[in-house]
């Protein structure tokens, strides 16, 4: 009699937390926090750092990209500066500038929310390196939001590239990012990008985030 009792009870419980949304762990995605940063053609490294001048790696990150030893200044237009700005590799083919919104009203300037690599018509900016200056007079965006992962990863989610969903944060300042981007690729791991005034704004923290689509 007993035995059937807990196990009654724990069939309500399991019941309880299905409907409140609770989620298996291999259902939640990772979080990655990215900081401002910079990406560099071939032209625009020669002006800041030397011609013929070439990036040294500090950290692999996925996709074949890496954080970058270099540094640069952003200057926007209003002569406030952002020192220390880390450059990420490889060379790209157009020079971008990604930084939050916080970043940007303290640089003076105002860039638009963008995937990564669409660039036209976005914000100016400076950028200052230890043997030149660069104006640039597009290049500066926030990042719009995104989680990059891999076919395998897509198909568990029952998700397709270039595909907007919503994630929701649990937490004592919880809450649900809308409009998230999905990016597919074999090359990627299972993370969802965010920036600094995304994190701070519900203070996400090491928690996982819920895909909802």
């Amino acid at each position: 009699m007993q035995e059937q009792l807990v196990q009654e009870i724990a069939n309500i419980v399991l019941k309880q937390l299905q409907g409140s949304g609770a989620v298996e762990a291999e259902e939640r995605i990772p979080i990655g926090v990215s900081a401002r940063h910079v990406h560099l053609c071939r032209e625009h490294i020669d002006v800041l750092f030397g011609k013929g001048y070439q990036l040294n790696k500090k950290k692999d990150l996925m996709g074949g990209q890496y954080a970058a030893q270099e540094c640069v200044t952003l200057v926007g237009t209003k002569l406030r500066a952002i020192e220390n700005v880390r450059i990420l590799g490889p060379e790209r083919k157009a020079s971008q500038v990604e930084v939050a919104k916080t970043d940007a009203i303290r640089l003076g300037v105002n860039p638009p929310i963008r995937e990564s690599g669409k660039i036209e018509g976005s914000a100016p900016i400076a950028l200052v390196g230890p043997k030149g200056v660069l104006y640039l007079e597009e290049g500066c965006i926030v990042a719009m939001r995104h989680i990059h992962m891999s076919p395998e990863d897509a198909r568990r989610f029952g998700v397709t590239n270039g595909q907007i969903v919503n994630v929701r944060f649990d937490g004592p300042r919880g809450g649900t990012f809308e409009d998230v981007l999905v990016r597919v690729d074999a090359s990627f791991t299972l993370e969802m990008h965010i920036d600094t005034d995304e994190a701070n704004g519900l203070d996400v923290g090491k928690t996982m985030g819920i895909l909802l689509k």
